[in-house]
C-alpha cells in the first residue's frame, strides 16, 4: 500500500486524490490533482509531472494518454501522475504563479515561504520523497518550439539507463538549475528525466506521441509494465553541449532551417531585415549541430535567442 495526501491506496487499485494547496481570495479551495495507480506487485514508484509552468499543456495530454494505457493488474510498482502541478498558472494560461514567481525555481520549497515555495514543498513531501524515479514534462517558452528531447544527468548510471530507454530524438547531458525540481530530486538521489517538446499553449501531436511512447519504454525498462510490441527502439543522438544562436540586431527574422535540421559551421541559417528589406544581416551557424529549438515569433530584438543547437563534433 502507498499513502499520498492522507489517502491509502491498496494494491491493484486506481485512485484520484485532491491534495489541498491554498484558497483563492474568493475562498475557493485550490487542490493538487493526483492519480495513483498502485500495481498488483511490488516494484519501482514512478512519478509523472507536467505543467509546472502553467502554459505547458503537452505534458498534460501525455499523462492522460499514459493513464489510459495502464492496467493495475499488469503493473509492478506504482505510478503517481500529477498532470497539472502549477494549477494557478494553468487556470490563467500563464507560465507563472499569481505573484509572477517561477515554480521551477522554488524547489525544494518550505512550509512558510511564498506560494510557490509552499507548493514546491508540498510536491516534494507528497510525491518526490515517496518515489524512486521521476519524469518531468515541459515545452519551450516565450514563442519558442522545441524538438522532442531529454535533458538529464547522463553521468549517473541509473538516469542514463532511463534516458536511453525513453529514446527521444535527442538526449542532452544537462546540469541542473538552482531551485528546479530536477535539482531537488537529484539531491534526494532520485533518477529524473526532463522531457522538452513542442511549444506553450499548443498541442503538438508528434511531441505527445514521442512522450507517451518514451514513458512506456521507461516503464518497461524498469520492469514495471509490459512493452507494447510496436514500440521499437529508436535512434538517439546523444550530446554533451548545446549552443544558442542570438540576434546580432533587431528586426524581422526569416529562418531557412527547421527543427531537426543538421547544420554545419558558418552555414546561413536566416536573415534579419528591416520592414522594407533595405538592411539585411545574416544569421550563421556558430558550430556544426542539430536544431533543437527555434523562435516562432519573427520580430526580434538584439540579443534574442533565435535557435538552439545541439553541438556535434566537427
Amino acid at each position: 500500500m502507498i499513502e499520498i495526501g492522507g489517502s491509502v491506496i491498496p494494491p491493484a487499485k486506481i485512485q484520484r486524490i485532491e491534495i489541498p494547496i491554498a484558497r483563492l481570495p474568493t475562498q475557493t479551495l485550490i487542490t493538487l490533482p493526483v492519480t495513483v495507480i498502485n500495481g498488483s506487485y511490488q516494484g519501482p514508484i514512478l512519478w509523472l509531472s507536467a505543467a509546472i509552468h502553467g502554459d505547458e499543456v503537452n505534458g498534460v495530454e501525455i499523462i492522460r494518454q499514459v493513464l489510459q494505457k495502464i492496467s493495475p493488474s499488469l503493473l509492478k510498482g506504482t505510478l503517481i501522475a500529477v498532470p497539472i502541478v502549477n494549477i494557478f498558472g494553468f487556470i490563467e494560461q500563464s507560465r507563472y504563479l499569481p505573484d509572477r514567481r517561477d515554480l521551477n525555481r522554488s524547489f525544494p520549497g518550505s512550509k512558510r515561504g511564498s506560494l510557490g515555495s509552499r507548493l514546491a514543498h508540498l510536491f516534494m513531501e507528497e510525491i518526490v520523497r515517496k518515489s524512486t524515479h521521476g519524469i518531468d514534462l515541459h515545452t519551450a517558452s516565450d514563442h519558442r518550439k522545441n524538438l522532442p528531447q531529454i535533458r538529464a544527468n547522463l553521468h549517473d548510471p541509473q538516469t542514463y539507463e532511463c534516458a536511453k530507454a525513453f529514446a527521444a530524438p535527442v538526449t542532452i547531458h544537462s546540469q541542473t538549475r538552482d531551485g528546479s525540481l530536477r535539482e531537488a530530486a537529484a539531491k534526494q538521489g532520485i533518477p529524473i528525466l526532463l522531457y522538452e517538446a513542442g511549444e506553450a499553449l499548443r498541442f503538438d501531436e508528434n511531441a505527445i506521441k514521442v512522450g507517451v511512447e518514451g514513458i512506456m519504454r521507461v516503464m518497461a525498462s524498469l520492469n514495471m509494465y509490459p512493452l507494447e510490441m510496436y514500440l521499437e527502439p529508436q535512434l538517439v543522438l546523444e550530446v554533451d553541449e548545446t549552443k544558442w544562436v542570438r540576434a546580432a540586431r533587431s528586426g524581422i527574422l526569416r529562418l531557412y532551417v527547421e527543427l531537426g535540421h543538421k547544420v554545419i559551421k558558418k552555414q546561413l541559417l536566416g536573415v534579419i531585415s528591416d520592414a522594407f528589406g533595405e538592411q539585411n544581416t545574416t544569421v550563421n551557424a556558430p558550430c556544426t549541430g542539430v536544431v533543437i529549438g527555434s523562435l516562432q515569433n519573427p520580430l526580434v530584438n538584439q540579443g534574442d535567442a533565435i535557435l538552439h543547437l545541439a553541438v556535434l563534433e566537427e
